[in-house]
């Protein structure tokens, strides 16, 4: 069975086991989210002026949108208000700041009619975030900027929740993602070569679900969610936030979602920081879950400048 809880007014321990359990949780917009979809909105608007960001595409050769996108991203992870708005988020959703770990707001564009797919518009296809290295008890945090259609929104795939996905994530390094793949991420523009994983099957991926929230508003779920972007036909260009955040008192007990099917190498770890006070990850706990770099051209956590984008 597999339940949307909507505003649920439950303790954070409770949510965390039931989204561990392949439940998802949807909130109306916070004061912190909304500050979050603000600040991205006006960040988007001024780069892409006097056009609308989400019509742009109608009207520029892709390469241009890219070479607006392609600094935007990391200039938006970045921004000093951002990492203090999550922590605000966190406590709203009445997370022990202590306990929580929280890495960096990702700034997400799905364009119309496959105008951009690959590199930093990569459209994913189904796939698990833990095959990307993140830790079983990983939350992603996922809030639209604009008005959401459910054509151009995110799909779950609850019927695999138990079931193994044949895949290639014992193919993916997330050191060495981190040394090449986020960093030539806006070279791709036309196709996308970079190794990543993706299902190695034929999927059933109907039924689905899709969960269209207001702008701002929050959609919570596991790292395990089996999900995929939706093809865009909404006539007009998404742009969404996401963040994770992980539990230190789950990973030093290996709390979380089963594994079912992830084999990757390392871990993001590294990424997180604590909310009270952005102290980083403990470094055992990252070693314990992700091993030591291999070669000298494994990069720990990724430091983007501003040509390149964080994906």
């Amino acid at each position: 069975m597999h339940t949307i809880y909507t505003n649920a007014n439950v303790n954070d321990n409770l949510r965390r086991s039931r989204l561990y359990a392949g439940q998802l949780y949807v909130y109306a917009p916070t004061e912190g989210s909304k500050k979050l979809g603000a600040l991205a909105r006006r960040m988007i608007e001024e780069a892409f002026y006097p056009r609308d960001p989400r019509t742009a595409q109608f009207f520029m050769p892709v390469e241009e949108y890219v070479s607006i996108v392609a600094p935007l991203k990391p200039k938006f992870i970045h921004h000093p208000e951002t990492r203090g708005i999550l922590r605000e988020i966190a406590a709203e959703m009445a997370c022990d700041l202590d306990q929580t770990y929280l890495d960096v707001p990702r700034l997400r564009m799905v364009t119309h009619g496959g105008y951009l797919t690959a590199g930093v518009g990569f459209a994913h296809p189904a796939h698990r975030d833990t095959w990307y290295s993140a830790p079983l008890c990983q939350i992603n945090w996922w809030l639209p900027i604009y008005d959401l259609e459910s054509d151009q929104s995110m799909a779950f795939h609850p019927q695999y929740w138990d079931r193994t996905v044949k895949n290639d994530s014992d193919q993916f390094n997330y050191y060495r993602w981190n040394s090449d793949g986020r960093a030539n991420a806006a070279a791709h523009i036309k196709t996308d070569t970079r190794k990543q994983p993706r299902p190695q099957q034929p999927l059933e991926l109907q039924p689905e679900v899709r969960v269209v929230t207001e702008p701002d508003g929050m959609l919570l779920f596991s790292a395990a969610q089996l999900h995929s972007t939706v093809p865009n036909t909404a006539g007009f260009t998404r742009y969404s936030i996401d963040f994770r955040t992980v539990n230190l008192r789950d990973l030093e007990e290996d709390a979380g979602a089963p594994n079912l099917d992830s084999r990757c190498t390392g871990t993001s770890l590294r990424d997180f920081v604590r909310a009270s006070d952005f102290a980083p990850m403990p470094e055992e706990l990252a070693l314990r879950y992700g091993g030591e770099t291999k070669t000298p051209d494994d990069v720990l956590v990724f430091r983007p400048n501003q040509e390149g984008a964080r994906v």
